[in-house]
């Protein structure tokens, strides 16, 4: 039971170190990218603090995100390490299972941060948020970051709550309680 333990928890810090860095990279880029108002990293560069509180805040909310569905992932892997006989998933199915439980919650997180920051950006009348921050406007870059905060943790729980229903439960058997 120790070793089995053990084994979990390995797993769980190797898919942990693995995932941070993975969401750090492609939450960077694909930012970067998708801006449409300006050269995100050339500001960065240039010090521009408003664009680096912003790109701080979608990263972490990424991560809180991404951690949310990472929860369903590593219940999967006790279960199956725990009573391999009861969920009955060969090893290449529950590969995949996990890949899909990881690529889902990035997607949802990327999508989310993204649609957040495009409906506040329509919803802001009389200001623009992107010429804003390219200003290097703090306050915006304040307000941008709460929004995109707010958004995470409220679709974290979302994320947590399709991650878990996605995860196959293992038959419980029926028990006849009276003839």
């Amino acid at each position: 039971m120790f070793v089995t333990r053990l084994l979990i928890s390995l797993f769980e810090f190797a898919l942990l170190v693995v995932m941070s860095g993975l969401v750090i990279y492609l939450t960077y880029r694909l930012f970067i990218r998708a801006n449409p108002d300006f050269d995100m990293e050339s500001e960065i560069k240039n010090g521009n603090v408003a664009v680096g509180l912003l790109m701080a805040t979608i990263l972490i909310s990424a991560s809180l995100i991404l951690e949310k569905g990472l929860t369903a992932v590593v219940g999967m892997v006790r279960l199956q390490l725990s009573a391999p006989m009861q969920s009955g998933l060969p090893l290449w199915e529950l590969v995949l299972l996990i890949i899909g439980h990881l690529v889902m919650s990035m997607i949802l997180a990327l999508f989310t941060i993204s649609l957040t920051l495009r409906l506040f950006g329509r919803l802001a009348r009389r200001i623009t948020p992107g010429k804003e921050l390219q200003k290097g406007n703090i306050a915006m870059g304040l307000i941008l970051s709460a929004v995109v905060l707010v958004a995470a943790f409220y679709v974290g729980e979302g994320v947590s709550a399709l991650s878990k229903a996605l995860v196959p439960q293992p038959a419980m058997g029926r028990i006849q309680i009276m003839k």
